[in-house]
């Protein structure tokens, strides 16, 4: 068949160990044999991002900006071993936290739920969408080791000079100190992106936070997501059919334990980066799970929802085989071919990758599929990561004849 043409390229981020292998494959076997693809490429492997002090990670966050469809692979966020290993300058901050706080987007994440992998949860009947606040906390804060007895405070200085203290701690001996912040309009963007999510597909929607304990911060968080509520989406939710619901983030974990799913649970940046993790790998998978940053401005950025795979990149170093599986690499790259294609007016190429998301869903129903998988199914055929990827070929192959 004649390659699928795009007009607008794709942000295309590449990343590290295992899935920059993995990467490379579903570029080879489902992406080029079939799209003339257009991509402005940026090389975020940790590598070049030291070798750049990080300023790849800037333009290419920049160029998702301009181009508007960004498609990222997963990246190292060095702690001091990796500061030995790579033989870092310095301790290179998320490269994802750079850019969420660039974009100011939130992050929404959903399982890819196949017949014959049965949640771990039982009771878990419809996916769980995870929206995941995308800026600050714990991703942006500044660190300090007290090294002995001394008092530590937070100070606000006003634009007129004028300070205001509050005392973290007098501390009698060693410790640690950390800095948090977030912005009121970056979780107000946050709130209407849950909002008009939940509208859009019909879902309710919870939130939850820790007011309780963090009387400030985050019942700053609360506050904002039921005066946006309140003001601007509360006839909206009525009239759909759909509910509101704000709860302590430890209630809400028994809650979801509890339910059916088919809801959109939002949390802040730390709760939703565990939460998804959890959710993901209770339907059956850290590699089954899509994710998205959607930013107010219209920017979309595609993503897998799991880390770089370390142990499994070791051992291919080491000429051993892997079986890893890229399902959720293949549907960051289906997500942005989508939303390229739908900005672009280009169905075809949306429709391409659909068909592409069915090969990989139907290559699962179809028995054949990574080790992580048949561990919780029944008469499997494992394959290794390669043949995986060219299984999904040869399915998708017959759907586009």
């Amino acid at each position: 068949m004649e390659k699928i043409k795009m007009t607008t390229p794709l942000v295309e981020m590449d990343g590290d160990e295992m899935t920059r292998i993995l990467w490379k494959m579903i570029k080879d076997e489902l992406l080029l044999p079939f799209i003339d693809l257009k991509t402005e490429y940026y090389d975020l492997g940790l590598e070049h991002r030291n070798e750049t002090n990080d300023q790849v990670t800037v333009d290419s966050a920049n160029a998702t900006k301009k181009y508007g469809v960004a498609v990222k692979c997963a990246t190292i966020t060095p702690n001091a071993a990796r500061m030995t290993e790579y033989n870092l300058k310095e301790m290179w901050k998320s490269p994802n936290g750079t850019i969420r706080a660039m974009l100011d987007g939130t992050v929404f994440r959903a399982p890819i739920v196949v017949k014959g992998i049965e949640p771990c949860v039982k009771n878990w009947k419809k996916p769980i969408t995870i929206a995941r606040h995308a800026y600050g906390d714990v991703y942006k804060a500044s660190e300090m080791k007290i090294p002995g007895a001394g008092k530590c405070e937070l100070v606000y200085t006003a634009e007129d000079g004028t300070e205001t203290r509050e005392l973290i701690h007098n501390f009698t001996g060693a410790g640690v100190v950390q800095g948090q912040h977030n912005l009121c309009n970056s979780i107000e963007s946050f709130a209407k992106s849950c909002f008009n999510y939940a509208l859009d597909t019909k879902q309710d929607l919870w939130f939850a936070t820790k007011d309780t304990i963090s009387k400030k911060y985050d019942h700053t968080f609360k506050d904002i997501f039921q005066e946006i509520f309140d003001a601007e989406y509360k006839e909206k939710f009525e009239k759909a059919g759909i509910t509101y619901f704000y709860t302590l983030i430890d209630d809400a974990v028994a809650r979801v334990m509890k339910s059916e799913g088919g809801y959109i649970w939002a949390c802040k940046n730390y709760d939703g980066d565990v939460m998804s993790d959890m959710v993901s790998s209770a339907f059956g998978s850290l590699a089954m799970m899509t994710s998205v940053l959607v930013s107010p401005d219209g920017y979309y950025e595609y993503e897998a929802a799991h880390g770089t795979v370390q142990r499994h990149y070791y051992k291919h170093l080491k000429g051993e085989e892997t079986s890893t599986n890229s399902v959720a690499t293949i549907f960051a790259w289906t997500g942005a071919l989508k939303k390229r294609g739908e900005l672009d007016s280009n169905a075809a190429l949306s429709d391409f990758a659909e068909k592409l998301e069915k090969a990989c869903i139907k290559t699962i129903e179809d028995g054949k599929m990574t080790k992580d998988l048949a561990l919780i199914t029944t008469n499997p055929v494992v394959l290794n990561s390669e043949d995986f990827i060219k299984a999904i070929r040869t399915t998708l192959e017959e759907s586009l004849k």
